[in-house]
């Protein structure tokens, strides 16, 4: 019965030679539609903060230089509102003034909404994007 497994095999391939002979997807270079589409992705995940932004940064800044530039530029302009709507958040659960930082934890999604979006159809067009006002603590 081991001797039919072998015949079936293919030919090509010796008895050392895997079946797959290529490169792990994550190590292939983007091609210019995907590396604008996840520097697009990385600018439109603003919306949910950084941690979008974070992600594709760490997972394709090797693999395509617009998206490694502008999920850098992304990250850079969304970790401020994040940490200080995470803050806001926290800070609701104080009695008196609660409510002004429910009103300000808004305020801070809605202009980061908006910001992202027009990044993210900026980047979609193939051109870069930087924000007007942005810290850039990574380098």
């Amino acid at each position: 019965m081991a001797e039919d497994a072998r015949d079936r095999r293919d030919p090509q391939s010796g008895p050392d030679v895997p079946q797959y002979h290529g490169v792990p997807a994550n190590a292939l270079p983007l091609t210019a539609s995907e590396d604008r589409q996840w520097a697009t992705l990385a600018h439109f995940g603003g919306i949910l903060g950084c941690v979008p932004a974070l992600l594709i940064y760490l997972i394709f800044r090797d693999r395509g230089p617009f998206t490694a530039q502008e999920s850098k530029e992304a990250l850079n302009f969304t970790l401020p509102p994040t940490i200080a709507a995470v803050l806001a958040n926290v800070l609701v659960l104080l009695p008196v003034i609660g409510n002004l930082f429910a009103v300000l934890a808004t305020l801070i999604w809605i202009a980061l909404t908006c910001f992202a979006v027009s990044a993210g159809i900026h980047v979609n067009r193939g051109q870069p994007h930087r924000y007007a006002y942005n810290l850039r603590w990574i380098k």
